[in-house]
């Protein structure tokens, strides 16, 4: 069977291995091996299954793929425990890309739930590439497979905030972060796993029923329907009163704090109004507020707003008592907004 056409086993969460096996005539502890030898040594063929009999082993390989990724290029930036991103080829061809960002001590990891997007925000080059198909969980999990695979353990946190919009794909998405979060596997916590939307109502309707302790991160991006439409065209499908609304009600169902992301551009959402207008739209949301400085991407012209606009913003924030800070702008010498690397591969 041609592997493009077989499951993927990191799609599989505990129960379904376990009832794979089953199906396959063996017994439960089977497949707690197999999971140790995927999520423990994040094996890359059933050959390295040592302790796997060599028919179970044969059965495998049969009904399921494994190691979907192939990294085909990397970019780096200079200096130790640097932010690096890495362009991985899906097995049909497609490319995603995803980004280790170094901190603290720690890891965090941003994953790709899709290949392109569809949303097409002014300043996104993922969007800008074109939407090409959704990642199915296997190739999700795959992503923080290979990067424990090359981090010696798994990511202290998963973000899925690189290529696509994960609630448009969102199957997919939840079926990945319960099998991220599964304490017998990778173990990277709820609340180590941010989810990102561009603002799509249902999707966020939905993870509030779902009983995930993650993180919800929600684009903004500016503080009127007018304003938003144009620098994110969803904004005519979910407007800000609707999106305020679902995230209002997400928050007290939840009993979740959610952040609201907003990048900052000079001259186009920057000034001392636009700050007062956010803090009058989110006053009523129990929230903080991701201020980000713009990334250059060549698909927009926007540039970023000085270093005192930015302190301006987070002062009047601060000053409506909501919480703000600007995020540390990483990656920026390695194309590293999300779809750069994407896009620059495919004009070769």
């Amino acid at each position: 069977m041609d592997r493009r056409h077989k499951t993927l086993i990191h799609g599989l969460s505990r129960a379904q291995l376990t009832e794979e096996c089953a199906a396959l005539g063996q017994p439960p502890y089977r497949a707690r091996q197999i999971w140790r030898w995927l999520y423990h040594h994040y094996a890359e063929s059933y050959r390295a299954m040592k302790n796997i009999p060599e028919p179970l082993r044969v059965q495998l390989e049969e009904r399921f793929a494994i190691a979907p990724l192939q990294a085909v290029q990397r970019q780096d930036e200079s200096g130790p425990g640097s932010t690096a991103k890495v362009l991985l080829r899906l097995d049909d061809g497609e490319h995603v890309e995803m980004v280790f960002i170094p901190a603290k001590g720690r890891t965090t990891l941003c994953v790709s739930s899709q290949a392109g997007c569809k949303y097409k925000c002014a300043f996104c080059a993922s969007g800008q590439g074109g939407f090409r198909r959704n990642l199915g969980a296997g190739e999700i999990v795959g992503e923080v497979v290979f990067a424990a695979r090359n981090l010696g353990g798994a990511p202290g946190h998963v973000v899925f905030m690189g290529m696509g919009e994960p609630f448009d794909n969102y199957d997919n998405t939840i079926a990945a972060v319960r099998i991220i979060n599964d304490v017998e596997g990778l173990s990277v916590g709820a609340r180590k796993i941010t989810i990102s939307t561009c603002g799509i109502i249902p999707g966020i309707e939905r993870l509030a029923g779902e009983k995930l302790q993650v993180e919800l991160s929600v684009s903004l991006h500016a503080p009127d329907d007018a304003l938003r439409s144009r620098l994110m065209p969803v904004n005519k499908i979910y407007p800000l009163t609707d999106l305020l609304a679902a995230c209002r009600q997400y928050a007290e169902q939840t009993g979740r704090i959610i952040t609201f992301e907003y990048t900052l551009i000079r001259g186009v959402n920057d000034s001392p109004e636009h700050a007062r207008r956010l803090a009058r739209l989110i006053a009523h949301v129990h929230c903080r507020v991701n201020l980000i400085m713009l990334s250059s991407v060549a698909e927009y012209e926007g540039r970023a707003p000085s270093a005192e606009a930015g302190r301006m913003f987070v002062d009047t924030l601060d000053r409506a008592r909501i919480n703000a800070t600007i995020r540390a702008s990483k990656g920026g010498n390695i194309n590293a907004a999300c779809g750069q690397l994407r896009n620059s591969a495919s004009q070769r």
